[in-house]
């Protein structure tokens, strides 16, 4: 099991192959590569931001406003209050196991190796194609502005420039990471000063409280429906946790990271859909109504406000922005392979380290994104079929989060009697899991199909390796 032989002390031991819980660097049995400790707090705010994207309600604006009756500004309050359930335990475990791996470490210290191992291989749906689908978002972004190059091009160029950026090192990619971050904050600026500036001068097209309350008949249902959808603008928020080998100052930074960047990124959404929907010209119901005008609807309702400059100063946000929110996936996903390797449960090989880089499952990360990116742009239904299962991964690896803060704090008393608190041990947890337990009930049939599908490949993966271990 993943816990034995660690400390119960006041959390304090060492798990096995990686660091203290003081964030102190430790010693890998098996003879893997370490990190090399260079992340600030701001560095660790950067990489989530980025992963986030300021603006990334902008591409399912109008799927939200549709399906919420028009109250999009409260789906992004309810989100943000979900997910918060979220954050707080990846703060609780990140204290715990301050490693590389993310919620496989937690749930291998909180459950056993087998459910780690379930964990990292449900994440690796979010982390390996997520990176896809922002790549993605960059070429069809970049295919507007410029369409006498293909998409396909545009994602191959920002695959192959992003990559180079991580195998460079982390802390390079951060310094160029917080300058494109600083691009899409004055960009979402100067939309709020636009917006703010034409609402003032012409009025509102909807009742000013709609964006909370709808410019129809309010459903709590249809909110609750629409949630399932805006969570997906939040994945990636815990990819901050990947880097908790590589920061500086212990895991304490991580978990306020971790929490800051899903408020502020809850509070950037708020605000910017709020504005959109009050210059929405057309009704939530006409959207429902016509499914095709969902996609460009927040652009639409820019031109028809504003006007196209800030439409394509928009796009050309979005297409480099999407492109560094890939390049935070890349670098995460580089890391949760490398911690399963280096804990035996994938190739070896994968646990090579350059510089303090893990190069080897970074550059393994590329392949993969790059293959179903570029395979995506290609066809006309590749971003449905990706956007379809990225989701499913994620919030099953979350649920097993929230059981990990329970069996390492609950059942194993790994804490100790002095840290155990019902309200971030029980309570959170509980109610964290309930929450995305109804969110996935909401999401698409195919997406469960996948997820369901990718979670049988992982167990027979698991029974296998367990058959051989009993055989030696």
């Amino acid at each position: 099991m993943g816990t034995a032989g660690v400390s119960a002390a006041g959390g304090g031991g060492r798990d096995a192959g990686g660091a203290g819980a003081d964030g102190a660097p430790g010693q890998d049995p098996n003879g893997g590569g370490e990190l090399r400790r260079t992340l600030g707090f701001r560095d660790l705010v950067v990489y989530g931001l980025l992963f986030i994207a300021p603006m990334a309600p902008v591409g399912v604006f109008g799927t939200l406003d549709a399906r919420s009756h028009g109250a999009v500004a409260l789906v992004y309050v309810v989100a943000t209050v979900a997910m918060g359930f979220t954050a707080v335990s990846y703060a609780q475990m990140v204290r715990v196991a301050p490693r590389a791996g993310s919620v496989y470490t937690y749930a291998r210290k909180g459950l056993s190796d087998g459910a780690g191992f379930i964990a990292g291989w449900m994440m690796m749906l979010d982390y390996l194609l997520i990176p896809a689908v922002a790549y993605l978002f960059s070429g069809i972004a970049m295919e507007a502005l410029v369409p006498g190059v293909d998409r396909w091009v545009w994602t191959l160029i920002a695959v192959v420039v992003t990559t180079l950026l991580n195998l460079w090192g982390v802390r390079a990619a951060a310094r160029v990471g917080f300058a494109v971050l600083a691009m899409e904050i004055v960009v979402l600026v100067v939309f709020v000063v636009s917006a703010v500036v034409v609402l003032a001068r012409d009025g509102a097209q909807r009742g000013w409280l709609s964006p909370f309350t709808g410019d129809g008949d309010f459903s709590l249902a249809a909110v609750l429906g629409a949630v399932s959808v805006a969570v997906l603008s939040y994945l990636g928020f815990d990819a901050i946790v990947s880097f908790a080998e590589e920061v500086t100052g212990g895991s304490r930074k991580v978990a306020r990271a971790v929490l800051f960047c899903l408020v502020l990124a809850g509070v950037l959404f708020i605000v910017q859909t709020y504005l959109a929907a009050l210059l929405e010209p057309v009704s939530s119901a006409e959207l429902a109504a016509d499914p095709a005008k969902q996609g460009a609807a927040f652009y639409v309702a820019v031109d028809a406000s504003v006007g196209s400059w800030l439409h394509d100063l928009i796009a050309l946000s979005k297409a480099i922005g999407a492109a560094f929110a890939a390049l935070a996936g890349q670098a995460a996903a580089g890391r949760l392979l490398f911690a399963m390797a280096r804990d035996r449960r994938l190739p070896r090989g994968l646990a090579r380290t350059g510089s303090g880089v893990p190069r080897v499952a970074l550059l393994l990360a590329a392949v993969v994104t790059l293959v179903a990116a570029v395979w995506a742009a290609r066809r006309d239904d590749g971003l449905d079929h990706l956007v379809s299962v990225v989701d499913i991964g994620a919030l099953t690896a979350f649920v097993l989060l929230h059981a990990s803060v329970v069996g390492w704090f609950v059942v194993q008393r790994g804490g100790g009697a002095g840290e155990f608190a019902w309200g971030r041990h029980v309570v959170v947890p509980v109610v964290g899991s309930a929450i995305l337990i109804a969110v996935m009930a909401k999401a698409a049939g195919s997406a469960q199909v996948v997820g369901a599908a990718w979670l049988a490949v992982g167990l027979v993966v698991l029974a296998v390796r367990w058959a051989r271990t009993q055989r030696t």
